[in-house]
C-alpha cells in the first residue's frame, strides 16, 4: 500500500473521480498543509488557515502506477490555474501533489516536466511533502455518491469515462 494526496479544487469531485481509478483502494477527503490544526470546512473557508481541500489516496502500486495516477489527475484538473479550479476560488482550492515518501518525488518531478511541455503557461501545482492532513467533516466524504446532483467542477463524462475502465 501506499498513498499520495492530492488537491485538484473543490474536493469532492476529485474524490469521487480518483476512487474510480483501478488499483486505489481507499478514498478520503480532508483538508491538508495549513497552519491550524483540526480545522472546520468554515474555519477554511473563511479563516485563512492556509490549508487545500485535498484526497488521500491509498493505492496499490502492483496495480496502478503513481504516475497512472498523476496523469488521470491532470486530465481534471486546470493545471496552470492558481487558487481556482471551475467556479470555486480561494487559496483552498489550489492544486497540489503531497507527498510522504521520498522517492516518489522523481516521478512526481518528471511527470510535471511531461505536463509543463503541453502549456505556454507555468503549472501552478504545487509540489510539497505532506506537513499535515485533517479528515474533513463525515458530510463530506464521498459526497457526491450521497447527493448526485452535487455541483462538481469535473464533468459527468469523466466519471462515466473512469467507470468504464
Amino acid at each position: 500500500m501506499k498513498e499520495i494526496y492530492l488537491a485538484g479544487g473543490c474536493f469532492w469531485g476529485t474524490e469521487k473521480y480518483l476512487s474510480l481509478i483501478a488499483g486505489v483502494l481507499e478514498t478520503e477527503v480532508g483538508y491538508a498543509n495549513g497552519t491550524t490544526a483540526n480545522p472546520s470546512y468554515e474555519d477554511v473557508c473563511y479563516r485563512d488557515t492556509g490549508h487545500a481541500e485535498t484526497v488521500k489516496v491509498r493505492y496499490d502500486p502492483s496495480s496502478v502506477s503513481l504516475e497512472k495516477i498523476l496523469s488521470l489527475y491532470y486530465e481534471v484538473i486546470d493545471p496552470v490555474s492558481i487558487n481556482r479550479q471551475g467556479a470555486d476560488r480561494g487559496t483552498q482550492y489550489r492544486t497540489g501533489i503531497y507527498y510522504t515518501d521520498e522517492a516518489d518525488i522523481p516521478v512526481i518531478r518528471t511527470s510535471i516536466a511531461e505536463l509543463q511541455a503541453q502549456y505556454k503557461k507555468p503549472i501552478a501545482i504545487e509540489v510539497l511533502p505532506l506537513e499535515n492532513y485533517y479528515p474533513a467533516e463525515d458530510y463530506h466524504q464521498k459526497y457526491l455518491d450521497k447527493n448526485p446532483g452535487g455541483y462538481c467542477h469535473i464533468g459527468k463524462d469523466a466519471f462515466e469515462r473512469m467507470g468504464r475502465q
